[in-house]
C-alpha cells in the first residue's frame, strides 16, 4: 500500500482533495473534524493526515511514498532536498512567493545590490549586522549567499514576521506573500529583482521509502490512473469547444 501524506486541514487540504477528485481519485477526511483520518477510493493508496510542515520530514525519512505540501516548505526544511524527494506534480494552487521586503522610506534600496550597500553601511554605523527577521532560514541564506550579500544576520520569526521591523526587532524582512497587501500595510516594500521562490503544492515522491516491485507498480497504476482521467477531461473539454 503507498501512503500519501496530505495536509490535514484548512484551504490546503480542500484544495488536494479537490486535485484528486477532479482526476478520480476520490479523498476525504474520515470521521470528526478532530480526527485525523482520511479516506482514499483506490486499492492502491493509504491516506496519512499530516500538517504541511511534517510531511517534507515524513518523506525524507521514507515514512511516506508520496506527500502534498508546499515547495517552499521541502526546499527549507530539507537540505539537498533534491537527493530526497521527486517532483511528481506542481499542482497549480497554494501560490505564494517568499520576497525580501524593506522599509517603504528605505528610497535608496530597491534591489539586492542596494541591500548589500546598506547592510555594509549599517553594520559600520551601528556595530552590528543588518537583521532580516524570517523562518525560511535555508532558503532566505542560499540565495543571499548566491547574490553576494554578506553582512546581514537571520532572526527567527514564526509569525507575525512583517510587525518585525516596526517593533524594531529586525531591520528586513524575508517571508511568504500572495497580494503583498499586509507587506504594505506594515509600510514595507518588496525588492525588485524577483521572489527568492515561487511556492506551490506540489505533489512529491519520497526517494528513500521502500520501493520494491509491488510499490513501483502500484505507483505507476496511481499515476496512469490519475494521467487517464486528466487526458479524458482534457479531451472531453476540446471537443465541446
Amino acid at each position: 500500500m503507498l501512503k500519501l501524506g496530505v495536509p490535514s486541514k484548512g484551504r490546503l487540504m480542500e484544495k488536494t482533495f479537490d486535485w484528486f477528485g477532479e482526476r478520480g481519485l476520490a479523498m476525504g477526511r474520515g470521521g470528526s473534524e478532530r480526527e485525523y483520518a482520511g479516506l482514499v477510493e483506490h486499492d492502491d493508496v493509504e491516506l496519512v493526515m499530516l500538517s504541511a510542515g511534517e510531511i517534507p520530514r515524513e518523506l525524507a525519512a521514507g515514512r511516506i511514498h508520496l506527500g502534498v505540501t508546499g515547495s517552499d516548505l521541502v526546499r527549507d526544511t530539507l537540505a539537498g532536498w533534491d537527493d530526497k524527494v521527486e517532483v511528481l506534480a506542481p499542482m497549480g494552487f497554494g501560490h505564494a512567493d517568499l520576497v525580501l521586503a524593506v522599509p517603504r522610506f528605505w528610497v535608496d534600496v530597491d534591489t539586492l545590490e542596494d541591500l548589500d550597500a546598506a547592510a555594509a553601511a549599517f553594520r559600520r554605523r551601528h556595530g552590528f549586522r543588518l537583521r532580516i527577521a524570517t523562518k525560511y532560514h535555508r532558503l532566505v541564506r542560499e540565495y543571499l549567499r548566491a547574490h553576494g550579500v554578506a553582512d546581514y544576520q537571520l532572526v527567527d520569526s514564526q509569525g507575525a514576521t512583517e510587525g518585525t521591523v516596526r517593533n524594531e526587532t529586525a531591520e528586513a524582512i524575508a517571508d511568504i506573500t500572495s497580494t503583498g497587501e499586509t507587506l504594505r500595510a506594515n509600510h514595507l516594500k518588496i525588492l525588485t529583482d524577483g521572489p527568492i521562490h515561487a511556492s506551490q503544492a506540489t505533489l512529491f515522491r519520497a526517494r528513500n521509502a521502500e520501493w520494491d516491485g509491488p510499490s513501483r507498480d502500484r505507483l505507476s497504476r496511481l499515476l496512469s490512473d490519475i494521467g487517464r482521467h486528466a487526458r479524458s477531461e482534457l479531451l472531453e473539454t476540446k471537443l465541446s469547444s
